[in-house]
């Protein structure tokens, strides 16, 4: 499926997917320190199970909570790491026959986007492994912070008529753990001297954009480079039990209408309340950053305080 036809199928599918999202006003307005509201849905799934705010659409359950769906299941053979130490996480994708998944539908240039994040929100990698013929597939892997982690593995199978599937799993980190407070929500976020402000609407039950503007030292970065066949890719999760969205952005370059910069624009539906950590990666003079942000819906509005992400991006093994 080309880009574009993917980004009409996912603006249709938030409509009924992810489960808490993060209220943002017309120019991100509501973001508070309020506690996270349960439950939240992925793109292709939908809404909440456990307590959501009276808009949920009872469908599938939320993406990536759940290590089987659509007949597909992630057998994850390294449960463990050691914090510090490089590792290669290795796991395959089982169709209902048990047998490993071999073929895959290929989504901006990538056949699977695996995220790690770790439960507080606080560590974030979007690899990209690589996939033996007998489906196995395999990267290496770095974590500073011990604690509990989730992989995401997000895929679309080669089969006719295959859904798009983001499944999760538990990884234990071991070592010294110290679990880390969410940062207070806020508007902007820096990276490696870049800011990202982020603007627009997302509500529960209504499609918003989110917009979101590079800039370094005050200027607009106008030449934001193609990665993966996009200037930007945004992915969400809820705090509290690491529910997964992972949104593709508006246009593609080379479509005659969209422009490097300075903003990448998003489509988005959260059809419930909650906290969340977004993660927006983008490629500027050839390397790869990740800024993040802490966003909350559902409450009433509050003075955002600048976030200071510790996320970590590791562009050898990411190829999102």
């Amino acid at each position: 499926m080309n880009t574009a036809g993917k980004i009409t199928s996912f603006t249709a599918a938030l409509a009924v997917s992810f489960g808490a999202a993060y209220g943002l006003g017309n120019t991100v307005g509501p973001l508070d320190g309020t506690e996270p509201a349960p439950q939240a849905d992925h793109m292709n799934s939908a809404a909440s199970e456990g307590g959501g705010d009276g808009n949920e659409h009872a469908q599938s359950p939320p993406g990536g909570l759940q290590i089987s769906e659509g007949g597909y299941t992630l057998d994850l053979f390294t449960p463990r790491l050691k914090a510090e130490q490089e590792g290669e996480l290795r796991f395959a994708v089982r169709d209902r026959s048990g047998k490993a998944v071999t073929t895959y539908q290929r989504e901006h240039d990538k056949e699977l986007h695996l995220i790690l994040a770790s439960r507080d929100l606080a560590t974030y990698q979007h690899l990209h492994p690589t996939r033996a013929a007998d489906g196995t597939w395999s990267t290496p892997v770095t974590l500073a912070a011990a604690g509990d982690y989730r992989v995401f593995a997000d895929f679309t199978p080669g089969a006719k008529n295959a859904p798009d599937l983001t499944l999760g799993a538990d990884l234990a980190v071991a070592g010294a753990y110290k679990p880390a407070e969410l940062p207070k929500p806020s508007r902007t976020a820096t990276v490696d001297g870049y800011t990202v402000t982020l603007n627009g609407t997302l509500r529960p039950g209504t499609a918003g954009d989110l917009r979101l503007d590079v800039s370094r030292g005050g200027r607009p970065i106008t030449d934001l480079q193609p990665y993966l066949a996009a200037y930007g890719h945004l992915v969400a999760l809820r705090a509290g039990d690491l529910a997964y969205l992972h949104v593709h952005p508006n246009g593609e370059p080379g479509d005659g209408s969209t422009e490097p910069g300075p903003e990448v624009s998003f489509t988005a539906t959260a059809p419930s309340s909650g906290t969340y950590r977004l993660f927006l990666d983008f490629k500027h003079n050839g390397t790869v950053r990740t800024a993040a942000f802490t966003v909350h819906a559902g409450a009433a509005a509050a003075s955002p305080q600048p976030a200071e992400p510790t996320t970590e991006h590791e562009d050898g093994g990411h190829g999102h």
